[in-house]
């Protein structure tokens, strides 16, 4: 193998590495904040980015959980995208402010108007005000979003039992009491303060932590390999020229 063609295995080599770390994780609909206090009301938002690399999204579609339903429901608009609402009558009904709630919204529409689906490499949200929330337990909203070429996701599988993330995860709200939530709140201020005390460093802690460093120690390792096979097939050639001279 002449030089010149190591010397591009090597860059070749680098170049993908460096490619599928800095590679994003697969993003999916979500929706946040992912928890919010129980029996309150609640601003959340749907955050949905494209996937596709060839069509936009043009349609996005949340359904309401029929065994957490809630009594009001409240759309903010989205510039350039088009609303509708399903009303359903609920099997139970809810009672809000002293009166009876017979139905709610059980389904959320989003359509874009020309122009304005989300495009590849784009995302949008779209904010809808609940309440008031179940008492406890989680919210999943099964989402569905529709492309430009008629591929439709469907974000509807629910949380595994055994803590592994589905294919195509549903948007889950977690409910919890209104002290949980306040520290989790709190939380990131706390993180941070931490991390700003010279003594010490939590960063490194973790098994992400770890796993990265084995993962750049490994890339440097292939790199010397890769530039010592290089350099190893230019020294015949090297000893050649000396005989020759």
């Amino acid at each position: 193998m002449s030089l010149l063609k190591r010397s591009a295995l090597v860059a070749a080599t680098v170049a993908g590495l460096t490619v599928a770390l800095a590679a994003p994780a697969s993003a999916h609909v979500t929706v946040n904040p992912d928890t919010a206090t129980a029996g309150g009301y609640a601003k959340v938002t749907f955050r949905v980015p494209n996937e596709s690399d060839t069509a936009s999204t043009t349609k996005v579609e949340v359904n309401l959980p029929a065994d957490n339903p809630v009594a009001s429901v409240s759309v903010k608009p989205v510039t350039g995208w088009d609303v509708a609402t399903t009303v359903s009558k609920l099997s139970k009904p809810l009672e809000a402010h002293g009166a009876q709630i017979t139905e709610s919204i059980s389904k959320i529409t989003w359509t874009a108007k020309s122009g304005s689906d989300i495009k590849p490499g784009q995302f949008q949200e779209f904010d809808v005000s609940l309440g008031p929330l179940p008492e406890s337990g989680q919210m999943i909203f099964k989402a569905l979003q529709t492309y430009s070429d008629g591929t439709i996701v469907r974000w509807i599988d629910e949380p595994a039992t055994d803590g592994s993330e589905p294919e195509h995860p549903a948007p889950v709200l977690k409910l919890a009491a209104a002290g949980a939530t306040d520290t989790a709140a709190a939380a990131p201020t706390a993180t941070a303060t931490a991390v700003a005390e010279p003594a010490v460093d939590d960063s490194s802690d973790g098994p992400d932590a770890f796993g990265i460093a084995g993962l750049i120690a490994g890339v440097i390792a292939l790199i010397l390999a890769l530039l010592a096979y290089a350099k190893a097939g230019r020294r015949p050639a090297e000893e050649s020229t000396t005989t020759k001279s």
